[in-house]
């Protein structure tokens, strides 16, 4: 398909949008699926709301909003960017499944920053007795490396992740590594090499493009790259990044359609890999552990918007 600019992205998303906060309050249903003629399903993104997007919002209040965005799953956040992993232990394990229940919401991933990849194993219950599938967390290694002996670390990481990607696999867990900036595992380079030593294992990347070079060839290249060990995206570019305290419509330009990278060549990448996993659309305020904008609806309303570019792009090309 041609190209997907950010003027026709802003365009789709033009609908949702207000003059007040930059979008409206109003919730995009979920795509109805088509079925054509041939019977084979087309693709789709499937998506995944981040809980630290409403920062350290009540889970009561989230939880409705989650299928408000076309998603039924929930990525669980901890201090500081969130701290709904600690309403969990306040809330207690049964009324937690009380509220998934009665909201038709599933807890997808459990990210952990906090605990590293090697720690990953003290959420192992709460894991278990949610049936989450998925771990998000960041690598661990020397920093500052280059060429033969970043490479080499990366395998030694990976080597070291193993005893814990075993116990974890059993339960039906995946690890999944981010690649954040300053990290062992943080260059297209890098991330390649990671995917390649974990190949054994139920490991595998959360692709962040906001710490990547925001070229969309070269990351969709990676997408590619990464076929199978892609195991979740983030929807999120650098923007004008999320370091400093900007005003709030440059800073919002982390979304898909608010900044200038091109997500089309990124999402028909993730279409021609067959890519099965979640799509999360995302960004991080400044401060960390606030949401995204002040009001509830508001942030359902962005990431619908967001969602609304995201699935324009995996649209099937017009005929010309």
């Amino acid at each position: 398909m041609p190209p997907l600019h950010r003027r026709d992205f802003l365009a789709a998303g033009a609908a949702g949008l207000a003059a007040a906060t930059g979008f409206s309050g109003r919730p995009l249903p979920a795509r109805a699926e088509k079925q054509p003629a041939g019977g084979k399903r087309p693709f789709q993104l499937k998506f995944i709301v981040g809980s630290c997007m409403y920062g350290t919002t009540a889970l009561e209040e989230i939880l409705p909003e989650v299928r408000r965005t076309g998603a039924s799953q929930i990525d669980i956040w901890p201090l500081r960017h969130g701290n709904q992993r600690e309403q969990i232990e306040k809330l207690g394990h049964d009324r937690l499944a009380e509220l998934l229940e009665q909201h038709q919401v599933e807890i997808g991933i459990l990210t952990h920053y906090d605990l590293g990849p090697f720690g990953l194993q003290a959420d192992l219950p709460l894991a278990t007795r949610f049936k989450v599938p998925l771990m998000v967390t960041g690598s661990k290694g020397p920093k500052n490396l280059a060429g033969a002996e970043l490479k080499q670390a990366v395998r030694t990481f990976a080597e070291q992740l193993k005893p814990h990607s075993d116990v974890l696999g059993e339960a039906g867990v995946t690890i999944a590594i981010e690649n954040h900036s300053g990290s062992l595992v943080n260059t297209p380079d890098s991330i390649r090499w990671f995917a390649d030593a974990v190949e054994q294992q139920q490991v595998g990347v959360a692709l962040a493009p906001y710490h990547l070079p925001q070229d969309p060839a070269e990351l969709a290249r990676l997408i590619t790259d990464l076929g199978p060990k892609l195991v979740h995206f983030y929807a999120w570019e650098h923007g004008m990044g999320c370091m400093t305290r900007l005003p709030k419509d440059q800073e919002l330009m982390q979304l898909p359609g608010r900044g200038p990278l091109d997500f089309g060549p990124l999402v028909q990448a993730l279409k021609t890999s067959g890519y099965s996993g979640w799509t999360e659309v995302f960004m991080h305020p400044v401060p960390r552990g606030i949401p995204i904008l002040p009001e509830t609806k508001d942030v359902t309303a962005a990431i619908n918007a967001a969602r609304a570019v995201l699935e324009q792009a995996a649209e099937p090309a017009a005929d010309s």
